[in-house]
């Protein structure tokens, strides 16, 4: 179902297409800006902007050779937007190996980084309908920030990209997809990896990942490490805000379907023991995706 047609089945208040700009707090209430003349205030905002928002690229992707052709996997397409030439694509994730794959095809292609590692089976073949809902389990029930190896798990989860689902290593060393050492600068124009070779190349794919985008919430509510001080969700720090969707929230499964669910609900029976009488739609402000909507 729709978002738009679930916020009209639900009777929801929603308000789609409205860029929130701003969430502060002033006067013991939240104010929510947005980039019309709409301004919100409420007593609780539920922040569900999730967490990649932004494409990564290293800040030496500029001194590239003007005639190397690069984008980042967010702009990538199919294999017309690059020029003829080899390819190199940084960053050896999902992203990464699905890419070079659909690449190999019609190019040499070069795999930047270190092996993530992979799946111990196939997610299309039969045992898969067994051993997925097994993984997906261990992910929303042991590896959570109350277990030791859930608390092991999530600094290296928050760094780095996840074993490679559908495309294994047998498949790009099929496709003739070549691995390389760690992409680290530029040298004359051209990128250089960790061995000290320079790759030559016409192309570059980054597939560097995403980081989450909090510029518009002016509030004091992030540590060094730019996450938010939360319990599952929840701000002591800040009475009546929260957050639902940001990667290994509580559990690995928070920002997916598995989990997000359970974190939700945790958030609401907080925040209705807060307010214990029903509030209003003029108390809580639910911000989701700020570049595309806001729903109050």
């Amino acid at each position: 179902m729709r978002a738009t047609a679930y916020a009209a089945w639900a009777e929801l208040p929603v308000r789609a297409r409205t860029a929130v700009r701003r969430v502060s707090y002033e006067g013991g209430r939240y104010l929510v800006e947005t980039d019309g003349d709409l301004r919100y205030e409420a007593e609780n905002v539920v922040i569900a902007a999730g967490y990649d928002r932004l494409p990564k690229t290293p800040e030496y992707a500029d001194q590239l050779d003007p005639e190397v052709s690069q984008l980042h996997a967010v702009d990538y397409r199919n294999p017309g937007q690059l020029q003829d030439g080899p390819v190199l694509v940084v960053g050896a994730g999902n992203s990464g190996a699905d890419i070079a794959l659909e690449l190999a095809r019609g190019h040499r292609v070069l795999l930047s980084g270190p092996h993530p590692g992979q799946l111990p089976w196939h997610i299309d073949r039969r045992p898969a309908r067994v051993l997925v809902p097994a993984l997906f389990f261990l992910f929303r029930n042991l590896l959570t920030v109350r277990t030791p190896i859930g608390r092991k798990v999530r600094p290296k989860v928050l760094a780095h990209s996840a074993p490679l689902i559908r495309v294994e290593s047998a498949d790009l060393k099929a496709a003739g997809v070549r691995r390389v050492a760690r992409t680290t600068g530029v040298r004359d124009g051209r990128p250089v990896l960790a061995d000290g070779t320079a790759a030559d190349v016409t192309n570059v794919v980054w597939c560097t990942g995403f980081r989450p985008d909090t510029s518009w919430i002016d509030l004091p509510v992030f540590g060094p490490d730019g996450e938010p001080a939360q319990q599952r969700g929840v701000l002591e720090s800040q009475p009546g805000l929260y957050f639902v969707g940001r990667l290994f929230q509580y559990a690995m499964a928070s920002s997916m379907i598995q989990g997000v669910g359970r974190d939700a609900e945790h958030v609401v029976r907080h925040l209705v023991a807060r307010s214990p009488e029903r509030p209003t739609t003029a108390e809580i402000c639910a911000v989701d995706a700020h570049n595309r909507s806001s729903s109050g």
